[in-house]
């Protein structure tokens, strides 16, 4: 697991040695700083692990040029849908809206995926539109929510195979606050999780606190 490190004094200066001088072996690092090769084999370690330098046999060590910021923005340009989606919450589209905005409140979403009989993708709710729907005299428990949601093919959609970057430029293009997970399936899309604004902020708080990757 690759973490983004705060480095020590030893490994700066391990850092600046590479830079001035490398390719450079080990021992020889090892001889500018006074110290055996196996005082340095940690520090040289984690500084190949978390990208900073690169290792080739029988050459040395080389400085790759990456900072932290490099190394953290490459890192999340690799993160995939499939490994922080949410479980999505979905609705039956015959239900009331009603039914719809007791469902967002007690599951504290801001969207909600509409589902046919064969459990396929052919809407979204979002707070707007519920919002919109209970501004009147409206009955609410009589108005199904197939009349207020945005419908196929007007849904942004992406797959587990997505990366994030992409989900999260969606997101901000569309100012919209989730895309439903999907997987295609004879006759359209099955729901198989949902992808937030929340979801990413949280994607990026654990990266800077070095809890994935």
């Amino acid at each position: 697991m690759v973490r983004t490190i705060e480095l020590n004094k030893r490994q700066e200066q391990i850092l600046q040695i590479v830079k001035e001088h490398g390719p450079i072996t080990g021992e020889h690092i090892a001889d500018r700083l006074n110290l055996t090769r196996a005082t340095l084999r940690p520090d040289l370690a984690i500084l190949t692990m978390a990208g900073y330098l690169d290792a080739r046999p029988r050459v040395g060590y080389f400085y790759t040029g990456k900072s932290g910021a490099n190394l953290l923005a490459e890192k999340l340009k690799k993160l995939q849908v499939k490994d922080f989606q949410s479980i999505p919450v979905v609705v039956n589209d015959n239900v009331s809206v009603y039914d719809a905005i007791c469902t967002m409140f007690l599951e504290d979403v801001g969207t909600l995926f509409v589902v046919d009989n064969q459990s396929l993708l052919v809407g979204v709710l979002s707070r707007k539109d519920l919002l919109r729907a209970s501004i009147g005299k409206q009955e609410l428990t009589q108005i199904p929510v197939n009349i207020i949601m945005t419908r196929m093919p007007n849904i942004t959609v992406c797959k587990k195979e997505d990366l994030i970057i992409d989900v999260a430029r969606i997101l901000i293009e569309k100012q919209i606050d989730a895309l439903p997970v999907v997987k295609e399936v004879d006759g359209g899309f099955e729901v198989i999780g949902r992808i937030t604004k929340t979801n990413i902020t949280k994607i990026l708080v654990r990266l800077v606190d070095d809890d994935i990757m």
